[in-house]
């Protein structure tokens, strides 16, 4: 696909994205119904819905690629995709389900081991994200539309970081002390990946951790804004593994992080 063709999949996906987002905020109003999953973890209608809308949507957009979906992968069955969809309907359903409003809407295309189109909402935020490519990474906010590149909101000269824990194990600490954290800031879904896009945060770092429809929108939005996202290793971050479970990670807003 050419920029063009990534670029028009992309927004044709933003008014789907939205409406879904609309969706989760009603059902949780009406309230919410929930079910243990085999892993212990929750699900609700308001995951299967959203999972419905943009499913539908993406197969009336690209019929002959393959969605994998957190709601509906068979773990059974070994992927050896290269090109695919990655659904995560919402990321945080433990803070949705709690009314938080750091859950996200998630939706990804992974041409070639690569997350080239990201599509991101937060409903509650009032924001949702998009990409489609390197310096194609855009925020939707009060029914404008933003450039994300990156640059640095905070305060020059000292770097702010978000975490996946309020309390981070010593392999994270050390990783927040290396790259010289003056603090950090715990959040509980793909929202981090967003707020290093817009300037808002520096750096985030994780253990092998999740699933790769956890990371693979936001991932799209931080990278096409400008960051640099790698293993822990400093190794690519791909994806398409036959299990679907991540690496460990490193975002970085850019190089010099306090600048």
């Amino acid at each position: 696909m050419n920029e063009n063709e990534l670029k028009q999949l992309a927004e044709n996906l933003i008014e789907t994205t939205a409406i879904a987002g609309k969706t989760s905020i009603d059902l949780y109003r009406n309230g919410l119904k929930k079910i243990i999953k085999p892993d212990n973890s929750p699900v609700t209608n308001g995951d299967l819905e959203v999972n419905k809308l943009l499913t539908e949507k993406i197969k009336t957009l690209t019929p002959n690629i393959p969605i994998i979906s957190e709601e509906t992968v068979d773990f059974k069955k070994e992927n050896n995709l290269d090109t695919f969809w990655l659904i995560d309907p919402i990321d945080g359903t433990k803070e949705y389900i709690a009314g938080k409003d750091e859950y996200t809407i998630n939706a990804a295309l992974i041409l070639n081991n690569n997350p080239i189109i990201g599509m991101l909402g937060a409903p509650k935020k009032n924001r949702l994200f998009y990409s489609y490519g390197k310096n194609n990474s855009y925020m939707i906010e009060e029914q404008k539309t933003i450039k994300l590149d990156c640059k640095k909101k905070t305060e020059k000269g000292k770097v702010f970081a978000v975490s996946g824990s309020s309390d981070p194990g010593e392999l994270i600490l050390n990783v927040f002390k290396k790259h010289k954290i003056n603090s950090f800031t715990p959040m509980h879904s793909s929202y981090k990946f967003c707020v290093i896009a817009t300037g808002e945060f520096d750096f985030y770092a994780a253990k092998e951790r999740a699933y790769e429809w956890d990371y693979a929108a936001g991932h799209a939005v931080a990278e096409g804004a400008g960051a640099i996202i790698t293993t822990l290793e400093n190794k690519k971050f791909k994806y398409g593994k036959s299990d679907y479970k991540n690496l460990s990670l490193i975002i970085k807003r850019n190089e010099k992080l306090d600048a």
